[in-house]
């Protein structure tokens, strides 16, 4: 009754869409997947189809839009207030602008006003098959434009086939570039792993690695030499793995490693060896021959971290750890534990502020991960945020004090105080 209060009638049917719509957003679990060559010939048809400088098929969370494809643009993500795209989320229909300079909504907007220079923008919902607005796909251009029915009509047929390909995505086992393992079926063979390991009782761990810099090599040498980069730590990483042992890649540079009947100890000895490895293996090109090192976190098996998603929160904190003391190097989250404790987690994707300096300043988050005594955030970026601050899930009544424990730009973990 206290939130129904506070927010009318009117408010509380948008918060309950957008908790509706983050869910189905959740379920897909496509947030930060690798490139995927379907949807960037679907941008390239974009551009050539209607002669636009910018195609873009995008995913909006609670606090970004990140760009799943994206031809003409340099950044693969923008805040979700400082984008054109909310627009066609909170209105849950397609957006037409002929010229940004002349409609009130966008005329200052920093991409009008900007070097970025838009002027057209036509965007229409990637919508699921409940009706779930997940993201949007664009045409974007830097002149001015007429865009008819017809045009808006090929549009919306480009974002069917852009969900008809996240639809068959649902079912891909391999990653086509590294032949590791998408996040989805390492977490679905990651599960039946950690059954097996709690009914018969032997260890098991984690291991979740992420290539250091590797943001600079593509801004520097270009994509085709962070994909040679990409290629070769995944085989450096399976060619010191056993044959028994399970290796995926979560994200663009993130890769994680289930080590069936290895204790902690014994899989800190592997992520060493896993390290050693990739930073002794220089990758050559045309663009010279390129250092690359990683930095690994370690979790095992407990009775508190006895689920895919506990032990990935758990080693993913363990690795912001080494990112923060210098990368190129394992940390173990035993060594985190001493400080701090962290209970089971379960993977969710809710809206959520941060709060501090006495509640005046406000950051948008999305909640990623959540426990009764720990949290993992995602944010634009983590410069400036205090180590101890207030966490408030939007429209749920949750509101509790958080410190930080582990962190790198983006993300965050957290525990309650």
């Amino acid at each position: 009754m206290a939130v129904a209060r506070i927010f009318g009638k009117s408010s509380m049917e948008a918060l309950q869409r957008e908790t509706d719509r983050l869910a189905a957003l959740e379920r897909l679990d496509l947030l930060d997947t690798p490139r995927d060559e379907g949807f960037d010939r679907i941008v390239r048809l974009i551009k050539a189809v209607f002669a636009v400088d910018i195609g873009l098929v995008s995913l909006i969370d609670a606090h970004r839009q990140w760009y799943k494809a994206c031809s003409g643009l340099s950044s693969d993500e923008v805040s979700r207030e400082d984008t054109f795209c909310r627009h066609v989320v909170d209105r849950e229909e397609p957006i037409v602008v002929t010229d940004a300079t002349k409609d009130q909504r966008f005329s200052y907007h920093p991409a009008v006003t900007g070097e970025t220079h838009i002027r057209f923008y036509a965007g229409v919902p990637l919508k699921t098959k409940e009706g779930h607005i997940i993201g949007t796909v664009c045409a974007i251009d830097r002149s001015p434009r007429s865009f008819g029915n017809r045009e808006l009509a090929i549009l919306e047929e480009l974002a069917g086939a852009a969900m008809d390909r996240i639809e068959l995505l649902q079912s891909a086992a391999t990653d086509s570039l590294t032949e590791a393992l998408t996040r989805r079926a390492f977490k679905q063979e990651a599960d039946l792993f950690i059954s097996l390991a709690l009914r018969h009782q032997h260890d098991l761990s984690c291991i979740v690695l992420d290539i250091d810099h590797f943001k600079q090599v593509n801004d520097t040498y270009g994509h085709a030499a962070g994909d040679e980069v990409l290629k070769s730590v995944a085989a450096t990483c399976k060619a010191a793995l056993r044959a028994g042992d399970l290796f995926g890649r979560l994200g663009g540079e993130e890769f994680a490693i289930i080590l069936p009947h290895v204790d902690r100890e014994g899989a800190v000895a592997v992520a060493e060896k896993v390290r050693s490895a990739i930073s002794s293996q220089p990758v050559c090109g045309d663009y010279g021959t390129l250092s690359v090192t990683a930095s690994l976190g370690i979790a095992g098996l407990s009775i508190v971290s006895k689920d895919i998603e506990t032990l990935l929160a758990q080693a993913d904190a363990a690795m912001y750890q080494a990112k923060n003391r210098g990368r190129n190097r394992c940390v173990s989250w035993s060594t985190v534990q001493a400080e701090h404790t962290m209970g089971s987690r379960r993977r969710v994707l809710k809206a959520g502020s941060i709060l501090f300096n006495d509640r005046r300043s406000t950051i948008d988050c999305t909640v990623k991960s959540l426990g009764i005594d720990s949290a993992g955030l995602s944010v634009s970026s983590s410069a400036g945020i205090p180590p101890e601050f207030v966490l408030s899930i939007k429209g749920e009544g949750f509101e509790t004090n958080c410190q930080i424990i582990a962190q790198d730009r983006q993300n965050l973990e957290v525990v309650f105080r």
